[in-house]
């Protein structure tokens, strides 16, 4: 009898230091094979095996909101505050001058780029500097206001682009969160907000964490299925 085999696109990604192959979905949502050696027998293998798990995955990342835009795609929107704004782009035919001519934001209507060459890298700057600059500016009042609410005061508060996690919280007491954290709606962030301000108190996800959390947001529960909507 013979067995077809299910065969996904896939990025390949060896490193002789791992012990077992891994897969993942990237932030692009390709599905990424890390593994020891280029044994295709057993790739193909573990990619039939695990045919559902890579299918369900697939399918919650096209699902998610707040994805990196592309040039290709002329659909694209940028998410901010809870909200998808079209992402209009378009080329101006200057010579001598920068990629990126304009990023502006028209409030409520749009996002618009103006741009002279293709340049993914300055393309994507120009948004990560938006959302960076407008994270600090709403976020960190939010942070001081709740902070003074709860008793509970960070020791430095700081912005990065990060793949995994929305915010942190360190022995230190600084907080961390991510400049993506301002695609979100207001209430979702300030969840995340006391979420971290509680690890001050609290430095573990234990039942007295919890109960701290639900006393200054009771809808937490809630907010976390909203919070695992969007993509960092």
């Amino acid at each position: 009898m013979l067995h077809t085999f299910f065969q996904p696109n896939y990025k390949l990604l060896i490193n002789p230091k791992l012990k077992y192959i891994h897969l993942t979905i990237n932030e692009e949502g390709e599905l990424v094979v890390k593994t020891p050696s280029n044994n295709q027998h057993q790739i193909a293998q573990l990619l039939h095996k695990k045919k559902d798990w890579i299918e369900k995955a697939q399918k919650r990342f096209t699902q998610k909101k707040g994805k990196i835009p592309t040039f290709e795609n002329s659909k694209n929107e940028l998410y901010y505050l809870g909200k998808a704004f079209p992402l209009i782009l378009t080329k101006i035919p200057f010579k001598n001058s920068n990629n990126i001519i304009s990023f502006k934001y028209l409030p409520q209507e749009s996002f618009t780029i103006e741009y002279n060459e293709v340049n993914k890298i300055e393309f994507l700057n120009q948004i990560d500097e938006f959302y960076k600059y407008k994270a600090k500016e709403t976020i960190v009042p939010m942070v001081e206001k709740q902070a003074n609410v709860m008793s509970l005061y960070p020791t430095a508060i700081s912005f990065r682009k990060t793949k995994r996690q929305w915010g942190s919280c360190s022995s230190k007491n600084r907080l961390s969160f991510n400049t993506g954290l301002i695609k979100l709606p207001l209430d979702v962030i300030q969840y995340v907000i006391i979420h971290e301000l509680t690890h001050i108190k609290h430095k573990h996800h234990q039942k007295a964490f919890w109960q701290e959390v639900e006393r200054y947001s009771p809808n937490y529960k809630e907010l976390e299925l909203q919070l695992k909507e969007y993509l960092t």
